[in-house]
């Protein structure tokens, strides 16, 4: 039977679990694929560092250098994190013409166009299954199962740690910080939670579906980035009694299809306009997404063709992980068994015309929480700016059994364009009776399947 010689650069969590997972199900895979994967070198920072999985000392290196230019390495699988030296590593795999296998979000997020540029001049391949969600295959699902459809629309849960979060002040009734010392207790959450918390984990893997969705590479300064930080027990409560759950979404929307070009037009036509962005929601009970608890993924598409699909599993963790890896690792070794190094291409960019819409100009949907006086008038005064804005009410509501200075009231606000929202918003909080900035969280996914 033929083999794939593989290196590893790497050996923390899913670089142990690779490991693992082929020592228990390498045999599986060499009969359903006809090529034996076999392990000749593990790069590690510390090679006296216990690990999850037993390495023989003799394929362990402490210089990932020895493993990219090892000439019986194959393919070379980069799990070290980080975009400096795994920038590095892969740019040098791909020099020599090796296929890499990654699972690193950030990488792709901030240097994914010089990636596989370098793999198309290269005429190898880059593998990313791990980069989103986990062990659910949403990389392939756009790449491969979706590849006859206009994707319409993306909403992801791709984030377990705000997940869980969320999820945990729910069902419990905590605030934030309770909820995030307990994620960090259980190994969640980091010592420092900014990557998730503050949403940038989620748009690293957000970019990327864009990206793969458009056909065009989405630059991380273009994804509009919310976390969770500012969500209170108070909105998940009153969200609840309006029959809604709080979820940290990463959303895709076209809002402007291309234009086609004049017939006999030498230039190309302008591309379709899409909404990139992360943030707080609020999600209909109703829909599937609201039922995704703790620090589980699911990500909704929305096909011209296929309708509604949704995909649901563990989005983070060693075993999930390893497992995207082995099946980028199975294409991979399919590939070089057959002599192909693009049977599907990393990445095609297929609409060098679309382009991200500014967040200002989206329309969205809002729940909208104000501390105001409890005084005559003060709901005509807050009315009349919204009116004079041209943004509409679907619901006011003031929730009995609050006592104090001031008094919640809820807004439920119709679509209107992001930034005129915020600017109503702005002029709202300078009025007499209203303490305070609004609290403002967008609302998805309202009439709509899964």
């Amino acid at each position: 039977m033929q083999q794939v010689k593989i290196g590893i650069v790497g050996g923390g969590t899913v670089g142990s679990g690779v490991v693992r997972a082929l020592e228990r199900n390498g045999g599986l895979m060499a009969s359903r694929l006809g090529v034996r994967l076999e392990i000749v070198r593990v790069a590690v920072r510390d090679a006296r560092k216990r690990r999850g999985a037993e390495l023989p000392s003799a394929i362990v290196t402490g210089d990932w250098k020895t493993v990219v230019h090892n000439p019986d390495v194959q393919v070379v699988v980069e799990l070290i994190g980080g975009t400096t030296t795994a920038r590095e590593v892969v740019l040098a795999a791909l020099s020599h013409g090796k296929p890499v296998v990654t699972a690193n979000k950030a990488l792709l997020s901030a240097h994914g166009e010089e990636l596989f540029a370098a793999a198309r001049a290269n005429n190898a391949n880059l593998y990313y299954e791990g980069s989103v969600a986990g062990g659910i295959p949403i990389i392939k699902v756009l790449r491969e199962s979706l590849v006859g459809n206009r994707i319409l629309s993306i909403r992801g849960i791709v984030n377990g740690t705000c997940n869980y979060i969320l999820t945990r002040m729910k069902l419990e009734g905590i605030d934030f910080a309770e909820a995030l010392k307990e994620a960090q207790r259980l190994g969640y959450a980091e010592a420092d939670p900014t990557l998730d918390v503050d949403g940038h984990d989620a748009a690293h893997k957000t970019g990327i579906l864009a990206s793969l969705a458009h056909g065009f590479w989405v630059q991380p300064r273009e994804i509009h980035t919310e976390g969770i930080r500012g969500i209170t027990r108070l909105d998940i409560q009153f969200a609840a009694r309006l029959g809604y759950t709080i979820r940290l979404l990463g959303v895709v929307r076209t809002i402007s299809p291309g234009r086609a070009p004049a017939k006999g037009a030498r230039k190309r036509a302008a591309g379709p306009g899409i909404q990139v962005a992360v943030y707080p929601a609020l999600v209909p009970d109703s829909h599937v997404l609201a039922s995704v608890n703790h620090a589980f993924n699911a990500v909704a598409v929305r096909g011209d063709i296929v309708g509604e699909t949704l995909f649901y599993g563990r989005g983070a963790g060693g075993d999930p992980t390893s497992s995207a890896v082995l099946s980028d690792l199975a294409d991979a070794a399919l590939d070089l068994k057959h002599g192909s190094h693009d049977r599907v291409p990393a990445f095609v960019p297929h609409d060098r015309g679309g382009h991200v819409v500014p967040m200002d100009s989206v329309p969205c949907r809002y729940y909208v929480r104000l501390a105001v006086l409890d005084r005559p008038g003060v709901f005509a005064k807050i009315a009349a700016v919204l009116a004079k804005a041209g943004i509409g009410i679907s619901s006011i509501i003031q929730p009995e059994g609050h006592e104090g200075e001031s008094v919640p009231v809820i807004l439920m606000i119709h679509d209107a364009p992001d930034g005129k929202v915020k600017g109503a918003m702005a002029r709202i909080a300078t009025l007499d009776n209203v303490k305070g900035p609004p609290v403002m969280i967008r609302v998805e996914g309202a009439g709509e399947g899964a």
